[in-house]
C-alpha cells in the first residue's frame, strides 16, 4: 500500500478535522501518500481530490466543521456509482480509504466494500447512532453544548416563571437528548424511542407548579412525537439522497400545547446547527485521534471492511456490515433515569 485517500461525508461535527490530521500523521508515518477527498462521497465520484501532508493539516485539532467540505451524496443513487468510485482511486492510486461518517456514509461504505473498494470507516455523529461503537465523534461535543445552553435557560426560565422548551437534535435516537438533559437538569426529557403522552408532560409540570417550583425546562428530540402522531414533525417533505426529511419544530409545537392546556406561560428554543459547531471538547479531540490513527493501520495491515470503535476504553474493529443493523437507539436505562427527576 503506498496511497489511502480519506473523506468525511454527512453532518460536520467537531473533531472531524482532529480524526484527518490523525489520518495524515500515522500515514505519513508509515510513508504512505494522503489524498483529501472532497465534500464526502461527490469527491470520490467526479474525482475531486487535493494532496495532504503536514502542511495542510497544521493547526487543524482545535477546528469545527471539516477542512474537507462535506455532503449528503449517496454513492449509490446512481447505478453507476460505484463504477465512478473505483475509477477515481484507479486514476488516482488510491490503495483504501477512510470514510469517516455516520450511518449513512458508513453504509455505503459497507456496500461499496462489497463492490471491491478497501475501505475502513471511522464513525461519527453528534446523534451517537451507530452500531459498533460506545461513542462517535461529536457526540461529547454536541452534548456539552446543549447542557451548556441548559444551564443559561435555567436563570430566565426561573426569572420570568416561564416552561421552556429546548429542541435538540436526534432524528431516530434521543442519546443527544437524554445525555444533554441529564447533565443540565432538564424536567422533562422527550425521545424518539419512546412516544410521549402530552397529558403526561402536562401533568407533572402541573405538579411541579403546584410544589411551588415555577419554572421549568423540557428538552425534546427533533424526532420525538406524542403517541397516536401520523409521523414526525418535518420542515420540509423533501427528501435528501439518503431518504431524509429535514426535521424540526416539535420544540414550537409542544411548547403551544402546553401553554395551551396549562395556561402557562411557554417559550421555544431550538438550538439547531449551534450543536455542530464549535471547538471539540478533548474527549471528542482524542477519540477522533485514537480512531483517525487507528484506521490508517487496519488499512495498513490489509484489513479492510471493517470500522474501528470505541468499546469500553480500547479501539477495536468490527465489520462494517454492522453499521446497517440501523439506528443505535438510546440506552433504556440510561433514560428511565431521566424519569427519576420528572
Amino acid at each position: 500500500m503506498k496511497r489511502i485517500a480519506v473523506l468525511t461525508g454527512g453532518g460536520d461535527v467537531p473533531g472531524l478535522n482532529a480524526a484527518i490530521r490523525a489520518v495524515v500523521r500515522r500515514a505519513t508515518e508509515r510513508g504512505l501518500d494522503v489524498l483529501g477527498v472532497r465534500d464526502g462521497w461527490r469527491g470520490l465520484l467526479v474525482d475531486d481530490t487535493v494532496p495532504l501532508a503536514r502542511a495542510e493539516i497544521s493547526g487543524i485539532l482545535p477546528r469545527g466543521g471539516t477542512i474537507l467540505g462535506t455532503s449528503r451524496t449517496n454513492p449509490l443513487a446512481a447505478e453507476d456509482g460505484p463504477r465512478r468510485a473505483r475509477a477515481t482511486m484507479a486514476a488516482r492510486g488510491i490503495d483504501g480509504l477512510v470514510a469517516i461518517g455516520g450511518d449513512d456514509t458508513l453504509g455505503a461504505a459497507a456496500r461499496l466494500s462489497r463492490e471491491g473498494l478497501a475501505v475502513v470507516g471511522v464513525p461519527k455523529t453528534m446523534d451517537n447512532d451507530v452500531h459498533g461503537t460506545d461513542a462517535c465523534i461529536g457526540f461529547d461535543t454536541a452534548v456539552n453544548t446543549v447542557m451548556e445552553a441548559l444551564d443559561r435557560l435555567h436563570p430566565t426560565a426561573e426569572a420570568h416563571h416561564r416552561v421552556i422548551v429546548v429542541e435538540v437534535m436526534g432524528r431516530d435516537a434521543g442519546w443527544v437528548a437524554t445525555v444533554g438533559g441529564l447533565a443540565g437538569g432538564a424536567d422533562v426529557v422527550l425521545v424518539p424511542e419512546v412516544p410521549y403522552e402530552v397529558e403526561e408532560v402536562c401533568a407533572r409540570l402541573e405538579r411541579r407548579r403546584a410544589a411551588g417550583r415555577a419554572f421549568a425546562i423540557v428538552v425534546v428530540a427533533e424526532g420525538a412525537a406524542p403517541r397516536g402522531a401520523a409521523g414526525q414533525v418535518v420542515q420540509e417533505a423533501e427528501v435528501d439522497e439518503y431518504g431524509h426529511a429535514r426535521l424540526g419544530g416539535i420544540g414550537a409545537a409542544l411548547a403551544r400545547e402546553i401553554q395551551r392546556r396549562t395556561e402557562w406561560e411557554t417559550r421555544a428554543v431550538a438550538l439547531g446547527h449551534v450543536q455542530r459547531g464549535g471547538a471539540p471538547t478533548a474527549f471528542d479531540r482524542v477519540l477522533a485521534t485514537r480512531l483517525g490513527a487507528a484506521a490508517v493501520d487496519e488499512l495498513a495491515a490489509g484489513r479492510a471492511g471493517v470500522m474501528v470503535a470505541l468499546r469500553g476504553a480500547a479501539i477495536v474493529a468490527v465489520p462494517l456490515d454492522e453499521v446497517q443493523r440501523g439506528p443505535r437507539t438510546v440506552d433504556p436505562e440510561l433514560y428511565a433515569l431521566t424519569r427519576t427527576f420528572w
